[in-house]
């Protein structure tokens, strides 16, 4: 058996040196786990489904309504914050379907007089509220990446977690 001695130091320990080897070396602390877990919950609790996504040259996020656009446009207005894009474009949406009904004409029965037309008026909007919110969503997913690659992120969770490091930053 032997016994080896040597000094650790925390991050803000190191020198600036030390400190940007480690930052190069753990670029990838944050996001070697399934990182985007949070924002696909968020969609299901909206009624969404997040098929996948490519943040490379793809870029990309693919969505599903797992109810309807409706339902989904509701649930982000009770639950995103009004500055959130997901709920000024369910607002708009929301704005935009009830003006489509309102607008189509009813029979003296009460029933729409060109229900195909309306149809088909209330699937492109619902087709055109989905593609927003891929676009949406893909903005979370990379605004997200982003922040967890960032120097700021990697320090907060190498501080945070309360590392040890080698003085040639290795975590110990």
């Amino acid at each position: 058996m032997e016994t080896r001695t040597y000094k650790v130091y925390k991050f803000g320990e190191l020198s600036e040196e030390q400190q940007a080897k480690v930052l190069e070396h753990y670029y990838d602390i944050n996001v070697d786990y399934e990182w985007w877990d949070s924002t696909y919950e968020d969609a299901k609790t909206v009624g969404l489904k997040v098929k996948g996504f490519d943040l490379g040259r793809g870029s990309s996020c693919e969505i599903n309504y797992i109810e309807d656009a409706c339902f989904t446009a509701h649930e982000i207005v009770q639950n995103h914050g009004e500055k959130c894009e997901t709920y000024i474009d369910a607002v708009a949406f929301l704005k935009d379907r009830d003006k489509i009904v309102n607008e189509a004409k009813k029979d003296e029965d009460g029933e729409f007089e060109n229900e195909y037309e309306l149809d088909e008026k209330l699937d492109e909007i619902e087709y055109e509220f989905l593609k927003t919110l891929s676009e949406d969503y893909h903005i979370m997913l990379r605004d997200g990446y982003e922040y967890l690659i960032s120097e700021e992120a990697i320090k907060e969770t190498l501080e945070s977690n309360e590392y040890d490091f080698t003085k040639d930053g290795k975590i110990d």
